[in-house]
């Protein structure tokens, strides 16, 4: 929480306004009937708030009403309670209950109270939201509608392997918060259940708080939301954890009866939160990036989960990089080009030294392809099998960003651009003059990727089939998952007529990223070939799914079946219900209408 409060202005504001909202409603329920004129005011503020900066914030109206609906049914029973009490088993006596504790009366005040918060939160939401003012009703639900499901996924290092963030277990939120918020509070809200938590006078309160961390993980497991960068799309949840987790202490102190286990009580929650203590003053100022005992800490998280995933440490890396830079007369212009996959932060870092650099954009994995003098890599996104390989750093490193010793942004140094040379006489099918430097830029880094897929390259289109081979094993001995690597494979197999083998390589793809087209395009080929129609028609049908469908992709699914007999005009009939089928599956209903009318107009 803390490690965010450096640069997540909105998971932090959220937070802030959530917590403000769920303390204002309790606060208010206390007070109920006569809620004071401040707690009415801070609480449509706090609802304001929570939706002005996410408008899933608005989920704090539906948690006054259920709040308040248990409210009124604990109430119920109150005056049930009340009523059978006071009657005497010897003469029944009327009880009346007091107007204002009437359940017919406290359900219409409540309401009204509720109504008019609610409306007077939206109002002011909508006040100060420019894109709301235009159209206050349907921009709402467009953004909560855009805000339920990200529309953008990307590939995560999630338990060692890279996966996509729309597909990740159903656990993926529940683990990541287990693994990386302090033993102290787990242990914390715990123990507050079994302490005295469920109380007559307290499980109101500890519902409300509970309720406040609980259903929004559940939330996220149930509707298998696109989340990704740990959970900090979650970190709304993790202040009444806190809160949870104070209170399970507070009731633990409270338990011991003799004064030297008050005193071992009372001091045990800050013994627990003295490593992440000690973290946030050694690693500042990246305290975000932080995995507990469970996880075995950063030494053992690293390469198998992500850190640096908000690019913190590339300004340490620039500002080093300002310092400590200076011409090695590979330069091919007067200024220094430092490279990076994160330009937006670096090119910041350096506005005030473009007179002697020049920021340029490279990927990882094409670095050897483009010209650069020094680079600056956060470890995000690198394959989990190359950070754990001993050839992780490259030894053209000069600098490392670390937290406990571990790597999380490298700073590269460009002694050689062979790679580069070799990739350019590549483009220009100058094949030998290709395959010379990018020899020589493998013997000085054996773990250079370019290098190595372009060599690959060269061998293929040469002809020097098994040359391309021994520089596919190297790559996969680097790593073994390496999607390129085996694609190279694969047509390795291909050409050499090894059918079984592309097969395999085939599906093993699938499980290194399932959304590669090129894994079911050629396995739905091989399985035509065999006359396996249906096995065929599955991998296309599945790419369909993962909206990997291109436009050749699609005619080879109507050439299938038109091999099953049927005539071209019921093929393409057939592929417009099996686009309607995935898009119904998938909730798009306007590309589902869309194919089904196609479809029924056939």
């Amino acid at each position: 929480f803390l490690g965010h409060s450096f640069n997540n202005i909105k998971d932090i504001s959220f937070a802030t306004a959530m917590m403000m909202g769920v303390y204002y409603i309790t606060l208010f329920l206390r007070q109920f009937p006569k809620p004071k004129k401040s707690t009415i005011i801070y609480l449509t503020i706090s609802i304001a708030f929570a939706m002005a900066v996410r408008i899933p914030g608005i989920l704090l109206i539906p948690y006054f009403g259920l709040f308040g609906l248990i409210y009124l049914i604990k109430q119920y029973y109150t005056n049930k309670s009340h009523t059978k009490n006071t009657t005497s088993q010897k003469k029944k006596v009327k009880v009346n209950i007091p107007k204002e504790q009437s359940l017919g009366y406290l359900t219409k005040k409540l309401f009204t109270y509720g109504l008019g918060i609610s409306i007077a939160a939206y109002i002011l939401m909508v006040l100060v939201w420019p894109y709301a003012l235009e159209a206050p009703i349907a921009h709402v639900k467009e953004s909560f509608s855009g805000m339920a499901q990200f529309a953008t996924a990307i590939r995560q290092n999630f338990e060692g392997s890279l996966q996509w963030s729309d597909s990740l277990p159903w656990y993926y939120t529940p683990k990541y918060i287990l693994i990386s918020i302090p033993i102290a509070v787990i242990l914390g809200m715990l123990i507050y259940p079994f302490l005295g938590g469920w109380k007559k006078e307290k499980r109101f309160t500890t519902f409300i708080v509970y309720f406040s961390f609980i259903f929004p993980v559940f939330w996220i497991v149930y509707t298998n939301a696109n989340v990704y960068g740990g959970w900090r799309h979650s970190l709304f949840a993790y202040l009444p954890m806190v809160v949870a987790a104070a209170l399970g202490f507070d009731a633990l102190v409270q338990w011991a009866k003799n004064k030297y286990l008050k005193v071992i009580f009372t001091v045990l929650p800050f013994l627990l939160l003295l490593p992440p203590f000690i973290h946030v003053v050694k690693n500042h100022p990246y305290e975000y990036i932080y995995f507990n005992e469970l996880a075995g800490g950063i030494k053992k998280a690293y390469g198998n989960y992500e850190l640096d995933y908000y690019y913190h440490s590339t300004r340490e890396a620039s500002e080093w990089v300002i310092k400590h830079a200076d011409k090695t007369g590979l330069e091919t212009s007067d200024k220094i080009i430092v490279t990076t996959w994160h330009p937006a932060s670096v090119s910041y870092y350096f506005r005030n030294d473009t007179n002697r650099f020049q920021v340029g954009f490279a990927r990882w994995y094409e670095r050897g392809n483009w010209d650069w003098d020094y680079g600056i890599f956060v470890i995000t996104g690198i394959s989990p099998d190359l950070q754990k390989s001993r050839h992780f750093p490259p030894n053209n490193t000069v600098h490392t960003i670390e937290v406990d010793g571990k790597p999380i942004c490298l700073i590269l140094k460009r002694k050689d651009k062979s790679d580069m040379i070799g990739y350019q006489f590549k483009e220009k099918q100058q094949y030998d003059s290709a395959a010379f430097y990018l020899n020589k830029a493998i013997v000085l880094d054996p773990s250079n990727e370019a290098a190595l897929f372009n060599l690959i390259e060269v061998y293929f289109n040469t002809n020097q089939i098994e040359k391309a081979k021994l520089t596919i094993d190297k790559t996969l001995a680097l790593e073994p998952h390496n999607e390129m690597g085996n694609l190279y494979l694969m047509n390795y197999y291909l050409f050499t007529n090894q059918i079984d083998k592309a097969l395999q390589i085939c599906n093993l793809l699938k499980t290194v990223n399932f959304k590669n087209p090129q894994a079911y395009m050629v396995a739905s080929n091989i399985y035509m070939n065999r006359g396996n129609l249906q096995a065929a028609e599955q991998e296309l049908l599945m790419l369909i799914d993962l909206d990997r469908l291109d436009n050749q992709m699609a005619q080879q699914l109507l050439k299938i079946y038109q091999a099953q007999g049927l005539n071209e005009r019921a093929a393409t009939k057939k592929l417009y219900k099996a686009l309607a089928d995935s898009y119904e599956k998938r909730g798009n209903k306007d590309l589902y209408y869309e194919y089904m009318q196609a479809y029924e107009s056939m």
